[in-house]
């Protein structure tokens, strides 16, 4: 499973990346928003520090506007990915620019039929939000397992790109029903690898080795 990181943070993407754990980033405007800097600026410092894909999200609602907005946004970087909302307007803007060989990431899906429409249009990737599913009392991660077996069925290439994760838990679930990527903040990615016993156990050896005496270095 590949790791985007769901950030603006450019302090806290670079020290995921410095770890290994950055595949790409997601960014929308109103994340960009609370950092009160240029939106393009942002998109290229992110783009310079992380090798894999980069969504930046388009503004306009009309097929035609979203289309220049996204030839606009990959003129910043050659891993810009422009990100399109999941409506009809989205979906024709996704199919001009996915045969312009541009990489697409249609967003705020919600159905395995939307699923179905992204990947006829040629997505890279489909986000599927989870945690605002799971808002309304419906089952976001079996919105993954649907579009999984509908993807598997035909053979489309567009990748699911798990969005909205709120816990570690929604990691887990959605590497088990086989999620392409994950999308999720810093502090979900960091929480991933912590576990009380793990805590206890190297308190344990940290106290038996101090009783050593010894040194490595």
């Amino acid at each position: 499973m590949k790791f985007f990181v769901d950030s603006a943070d450019l302090e806290q993407i670079s020290e995921l990346n410095d770890i290994g754990l950055v595949d790409g980033v997601t960014t929308n405007p109103s994340i960009i928003a609370k950092s009160g800097r240029d939106f393009k600026e942002v998109i290229a410092e992110i783009c310079k520090l992380v090798e894999g894909p980069v969504s930046a999200e388009v503004t306009a609602t009309e097929a035609g506007k979203m289309v220049d907005e996204g030839r606009e946004l990959r003129k910043i970087a050659g891993n810009v990915c422009v990100k399109l909302p999941l409506t009809m307007d989205g979906l024709k803007a996704c199919s001009i620019l996915s045969r312009e060989g541009t990489p697409t990431n249609v967003t705020l899906c919600f159905s395995p039929n939307q699923a179905l429409l992204a990947a006829k249009c040629g997505a890279t990737f489909i986000s599927p939000f989870i945690g605002r599913l799971d808002d309304i009392t419906l089952d976001g991660l079996q919105l993954i397992e649907d579009i999984r077996l509908i993807y598997d069925n035909y053979g489309f290439e567009t990748e699911i790109l798990a969005a909205s994760i709120r816990s570690v838990n929604h990691v887990k679930e959605c590497a088990l029903v086989g999620a392409d990527v994950m999308t999720a903040p810093p502090g979900v990615i960091k929480n991933l690898a912590n576990h009380p016993l793990t805590d206890k156990g190297l308190a344990a050896f940290l106290k038996d080795w101090e009783k050593t005496g010894q040194t490595i270095l």
